[in-house]
């Protein structure tokens, strides 16, 4: 991990919240601290977090977690995981149910999209203008690693976390 990487986790962990409103106004009102470069290396940042964890498993988890996922739902949802912290983030890239770990199924939905949009909004308070999204932001492509069972497979290759989740 590098220096960087360890300031952007340090920075999402301080900003957090139970509340996710509560944790996107901390988290953009730190990043409008912050010098241009460094808010594009932190959107840089969550994006490569976002892009690491673009996984089959890790659908199969939001789908059973979230009660269904779509595309939208599983970007949102890999966010939330992102926001979580490290140590959730590494734990369930190494096994994806560790994303369940500790969270009650009435917490739902697990999705952040906000953090999709956090760098934007705070670029255009630092700058007063609204071109992020137009050359301003890090390219970071994705591609679902894996391959998607059908929906009725899901909740037979999880189990425990489906009958937690009330789908099985």
């Amino acid at each position: 991990m590098t220096d960087a990487d360890a300031r952007w986790w340090a920075l999402l962990d301080k900003s957090r919240r139970k509340d996710l409103a509560a944790y996107e106004t901390r988290l953009l009102d730190a990043l409008k601290k912050l010098t241009v470069p460094e808010v594009v290396d932190f959107d840089r940042f969550v994006h490569e977090r976002i892009r690491d964890a673009y996984r089959a498993d890790l659908w199969e988890v939001a789908y059973v977690m979230n009660g269904g996922c779509s595309d939208d739902g599983f970007d949102y949802f890999v966010a939330w995981l992102v926001s979580r912290g490290r140590d959730r983030y590494e734990a369930a890239l190494a096994s994806p149910e560790a994303a369940a770990k500790g969270v009650s199924p009435d917490d739902e939905p697990y999705e952040f999209e906000a953090l999709w949009y956090l760098a934007s909004r705070a670029y255009a308070a630092i700058t007063g203008r609204d071109d992020y999204e137009a050359g301003v932001a890090p390219a970071v492509t994705r591609t679902l690693i894996g391959v998607l069972p059908e929906e009725d497979a899901i909740v037979a290759r999880h189990p425990k976390l489906a009958k937690r989740f009330g789908l099985g």
